[in-house]
């Protein structure tokens, strides 16, 4: 046989005492020896995406989350989320993302999720001029749930279909500009254009506004706990108006 292949047998269990002298004491314990356990993450925050039925609220999502696209997604029905954990200005960030049915039937189940929300996407379709009409809507279901800390990004999906385009981008500029805060961009989670960008500087605006040398203990505020929100809407504070 060519030495070059030949592949020295393991001893068998009590095959006597040679095996276990030629052994390696150093080897046995690096086999032993486990791994270290991954770095926790520095922040948990939590993203909500709101929008009108079938704008791509879904698939902006599981583009981002887990790079995959769905022709044909089935409306979400109530609430949905992916954790999606992200390296940003040194610190280990753990994103949880929820995914916000867009009827109005859903609601009040939904509305108990703006509470804790660090930043909120505003989704509306580039090919359908009443989920634009509806930005009004959703801007007030903001200014009575949500914080008013909370960063705000407009988001015209669907940027593939720009053929059967009736919304204008100047259009969704105009809405942005109007609202404090808020920025804006046009994306395409089909073509994966402008995804990545779209939560990337969503959660580095969140902390460009947070102390990151702050210790553990006095995250509380910043720091979401993994466990879902109870589904009822929280005691209100008077609502705030964002936009004219």
């Amino acid at each position: 046989m060519d030495p070059r292949y030949d592949i020295p047998r393991r001893a068998a269990a009590g095959g006597g005492s040679g095996g276990s002298e030629n052994s390696s004491p150093a080897l046995g314990a690096q086999s032993r020896r486990r791994k270290m356990p991954p770095r926790p993450a520095d922040f948990k925050l939590q993203i909500i995406i709101i929008g009108s039925r079938g704008v791509g609220k879904t698939s902006l999502m599981e583009r981002f989350t887990d790079d995959t696209f769905c022709e044909s997604c089935k409306s979400t029905v109530g609430v949905d989320f992916k954790i999606k954990t992200v390296e940003l200005r040194g610190k280990k960030i753990r994103l949880q993302i929820w995914d916000t049915a867009g009827q109005e039937r859903f609601n009040s189940i939904t509305s108990a999720y703006y509470r804790g929300a660090k930043g909120i996407v505003v989704v509306y379709d580039i090919t359908k001029q009443e989920t634009f009409d509806d930005l009004p809507k959703w801007m007030k279901m903001i200014d009575k749930y949500a914080s008013e800390e909370a960063e705000l990004l407009l988001v015209g999906n669907k940027l593939d279909c720009e053929t059967d385009r009736i919304i204008s981008k100047q259009q969704g500029e105009r809405f942005a500009s109007r609202i404090t805060g808020m920025r804006f961009c046009e994306a395409s989670a089909k073509d994966n254009y402008n995804v990545d960008e779209i939560f990337v500087k969503l959660v580095d605006d969140i902390l460009s506004k947070m102390p990151l040398e702050v210790p553990n203990k006095e995250l509380s505020n910043s720091v979401l706990s993994l466990q879902p929100e109870p589904e009822v809407p929280p005691e209100l504070a008077p609502p705030r108006m964002r936009c004219c």
